[in-house]
C-alpha cells in the first residue's frame, strides 16, 4: 500500500552515532548514577547464570551422592543468590527509572525554552498541534530508551556473555551444539526487524494522518453539522481509520510469527541438548572420550537454553525502542537546531526611562525577503501623540507593529524608541515599555486576575482591580460568581467576546506601558461594548504614546495624526479633517462607511417605527 509522506512522518535510521552521541550528552549531569546503574545491572546479569551453575554443584556433588548436609548449603547459597538477584534487580529498576524521568524533564524543558525564544517567523510555517507533539509525544518516546533501553542492554548483552561463559566453562561440546541454533535465530530476528520496522513506519504515517485529521474536524465540528457533513466526516474517519487498524494488525502478525519462532528455536537447542548430552550421559565409552557429561552439566545446560534465548528477545525489543527514540530525536534536534531566532546584540544599550518617542525611518519589509509589505516607510509618533493607521486588508498595518516590537527585523532602515536604535536594545527591555492590545484576545486558563496581571508579582489586586475599573471591565466580572478568582476556561470560553476584549484593556492599563498599540482592538465586538471600551480607552490613552489600527474610522477621529497606508506605502497623513478636505484614499473610506453607518440609521429607525 503506498503512503504519501510527509517530512515529520519520515522513520529515518534505525540507528544514527550521530543523534545517539547528542542524546547521551543529556546523561552526562547523572553520569555517576549512570555507571552504578550499569555496574548493578552487570552484577544482577551475572546471578541468572549463576544458579544454574549451582544446580550442577547440588545434582553432581551432593544429590548423586547422597550429601543431605552439602545439599542444605547449596540451598543457603541459592536462596541468597536469588534474594541478592531481586534486591540488585530493584536498586537497577529504580534508578534507570530516576535517570529517565530527570533526563526526559530536562529534554522537555530545553525544548518549551527554546520555543518561547524562537521568532514569531518560526510559527507562522510551523503549525501548533506539531510542536506540541514534539513536547509530548516525541519526549516521551525517548523515556524508554533512557529509563530501560540503554542501560538494560547492557544487562542483555552481559547476560549473554555471562551464559556463554559459563557453558563454555562447563561442557565445549554442549556449548557448541546449542550454538548450531543461532544461524535460524538471527535469520528470523533479521526478518522479524525488517517487516516491524516497515509496519511500524506506516504505523506512525497513519497516526499523524488521523491525528491532523481529529484536530481539523473536532475544531471545524460546527462547519459539519451546519452543513449536515457528519456523515462524510465519518466516512473519511472510517477509511484512515481502517488503514490503521490493519497496519496495526499486520504489527502483531509479525510478533505473533517472532516469538513463536524464537520458542521453537529454543526448544530446537533443548531437543539437541538432551540428545547429545543424554547419548553421552549414558554412553560410559562417550563419557570417557569426551571428558564427561554428567546428569547435573545436562540439567544445567537445559537452563541455560532458557536463559540465553531471553536475553535475544529482550534485544529485538530494545530495537524497536531505539528505531521510535531514533526518529523522535530527529524531530526533536530539528526544533532545537533551529535558528530563526532575533538576534541580540551582545552589548545591549539600556532605554533607561522611555518618554516614548517612535520614529519609523525609510523602513522596508518583507515576510519572504522578497516581497515587500512595507516600503520606505517614514513617520514619527512625539511622546503622549496618538497616531491612527488605516488601510486596506494587506496594507502592512500589523506589520509596523511587528517591527516595532522587532518580532521581525527591518530589510532596510531603521526604528526607533527615544533615539535609539531597536536593533540595539534588549527585546526583555523594549516589550516591557510596550503593550499590545489585539483584535484575537488569547486568554490563558485561570482566574480573570492572573489573566490581567499575567503572574508578574510587581502587579497588586489592587492596581489590577484599579485597572479593570478604568476600563469598563470591573462591572462584568464582579457579577461573576467568584468575581477576580473566577475561572475563564481555556481561551476564556467562559466569556464574551466583549468581555474578553475589555480583560485585555485591564491587562494593558495594569502593566502601565508607555507605549501602547491597539490592533484594531473593537473590530470583533458589538457597538454597546465598543461604546463602553471607548470610555475607558481615554484612560488608557492618557500621557502615551499610542499607535492605533482600525478599520472603523469612527474611532481615530480624534488621534494627533492619521497614516493612510496602500499596499505597503504611504499615501497620506494628517489629521481626520486634513484628510477628509483631501478627497483622497481616506476621503473614500470615510464615505463608504459613513453611507454603511447612513444606511443602518435608517433601517433602525425604520423597524422602531412598525
Amino acid at each position: 500500500m503506498a503512503i504519501e509522506t510527509h517530512e515529520e512522518e519520515i522513520l529515518g535510521k534505525a540507528y544514527d552515532a550521530r543523534l545517539m552521541r547528542r542524546l547521551l550528552h543529556y546523561l552526562r549531569p547523572y553520569k555517576i548514577q549512570v555507571v552504578i546503574a550499569v555496574v548493578i545491572t552487570i552484577a544482577y546479569s551475572g546471578l541468572g547464570p549463576l544458579r544454574p551453575y549451582l544446580t550442577k554443584i547440588a545434582v553432581d556433588s551432593y544429590i548423586e551422592k547422597g550429601n543431605a548436609a552439602g545439599l542444605f548449603k547449596i540451598i543457603l547459597i541459592m536462596f541468597g543468590v536469588i534474594s541478592a538477584q531481586a534486591l540488585l534487580r530493584y536498586g537497577s529498576a529504580y534508578l534507570t527509572q530516576w535517570i529517565g524521568q530527570k533526563t526526559i524533564f530536562d529534554i522537555r524543558m530545553e525544548i518549551f525554552t527554546h520555543l518561547q525564544r524562537l521568532g514569531i517567523k518560526y510559527f507562522d510555517r510551523n503549525p501548533v498541534g506539531r510542536l506540541v507533539t514534539r513536547v509530548t509525544n516525541d519526549v516521551e518516546a525517548l523515556n524508554d530508551l533512557f529509563s530501560s533501553g540503554i542501560v538494560m542492554a547492557f544487562g542483555d548483552v552481559f547476560t549473554i556473555i555471562w551464559i556463554l561463559t559459563f557453558m563454555f566453562s562447563l561442557s565445549l561440546q554442549l556449548a557448541l551444539v546449542t550454538l548450531t541454533v543461532l544461524p535460524i535465530l538471527f535469520y528470523i530476528t533479521l526478518l522479524f526487524r525488517k517487516k516491524v520496522r516497515s509496519s511500524y513506519r506506516e504505523i506512525r504515517i497513519l497516526i499523524a494522518r488521523i491525528n491532523s485529521f481529529l484536530q481539523e474536524h473536532i475544531t471545524g465540528v460546527v462547519v459539519d453539522q451546519i452543513y449536515n457533513r457528519e456523515h462524510r466526516a465519518f466516512s473519511s474517519f472510517d477509511s484512515v481509520d481502517g488503514k490503521l487498524r490493519d497496519a496495526n494488525v499486520r504489527s502483531v502478525f509479525y510478533y505473533a510469527l517472532f516469538y513463536p519462532g524464537v520458542e521453537l528455536t529454543s526448544a530446537i537447542a533443548v531437543g539437541l541438548i538432551i540428545w547429545f548430552g543424554g547419548t553421552h550421559l549414558v554412553s560410559e565409552e562417550f563419557f570417557r572420550a569426551h571428558g564427561g557429561i554428567s546428569l547435573g552439566i545436562l540439567i544445567a545446560f537445559l537452563q541455560y537454553t532458557e536463559q540465553f534465548f531471553t536475553p535475544i528477545r529482550d534485544l529485538s525489543e530494545k530495537y524497536n525502542i531505539l528505531q521510535t527514540a531514533m526518529a523522535s530525536s530527529e524531530r526533536i534536534f530539528k526544533v532545537v537546531d533551529d535558528k530563526t531566532l532575533i538576534p541580540e546584540t551582545p552589548n545591549p544599550e539600556p532605554l533607561g526611562q522611555v518618554k516614548g518617542k517612535i520614529e519609523f525611518k525609510d523602513v522596508s519589509f518583507a515576510y519572504d525577503g522578497d516581497n515587500h509589505v512595507l516600503k520606505n516607510v517614514s513617520f514619527t509618533a512625539n511622546p503622549g501623540e496618538t497616531i491612527a493607521i488605516v488601510g486596506a486588508t494587506g496594507a502592512g498595518k500589523t506589520s509596523i507593529v511587528n517591527l516595532l516590537m522587532r518580532f521581525y527585523e527591518v530589510n532596510s532602515g531603521g526604528v526607533y524608541i527615544d533615539g535609539h536604535n531597536v536593533k540595539d536594545v534588549s527585546a526583555a527591555d523594549l516589550r516591557k515599555n510596550i503593550a499590545i492590545v489585539m483584535q484575537d484576545v488569547f486568554l490563558f486558563s485561570g482566574s480573570v486576575r492572573y489573566n490581567i496581571a499575567l503572574g508578574n508579582d510587581n502587579i497588586p489586586f489592587e492596581k489590577v482591580k484599579e485597572a479593570a475599573s478604568l476600563v469598563g471591565a470591573s462591572d462584568f466580572i464582579e457579577r461573576l460568581p467568584k468575581e477576580y478568582d473566577d475561572d475563564v476556561k481555556e481561551r476564556g470560553a467562559a466569556l464574551s467576546v466583549g468581555q474578553k476584549q475589555l480583560i485585555s484593556f485591564a491587562r494593558a492599563l495594569a502593566h502601565n506601558p508607555r507605549i501602547l498599540v491597539l490592533d484594531e482592538a473593537t473590530a470583533n465586538i458589538d457597538t454597546e461594548t465598543e461604546q463602553l471600551i471607548q470610555k475607558g480607552t481615554a484612560n488608557l490613552l492618557k500621557g502615551r504614546t499610542s499607535i492605533v489600527i482600525a478599520h472603523r474610522l469612527s474611532t481615530i477621529q480624534h488621534a494627533t495624526k492619521i497614516i493612510v497606508l496602500h499596499k505597503g506605502e504611504i499615501r497620506e497623513q494628517g489629521t481626520h479633517q486634513e484628510l477628509v478636505s483631501l478627497g483622497g484614499i481616506y476621503y473614500r473610506l470615510y464615505q463608504l462607511q459613513y453611507k454603511d453607518q447612513e444606511r443602518l440609521a435608517k433601517s433602525l429607525r425604520s423597524s422602531e417605527a412598525k
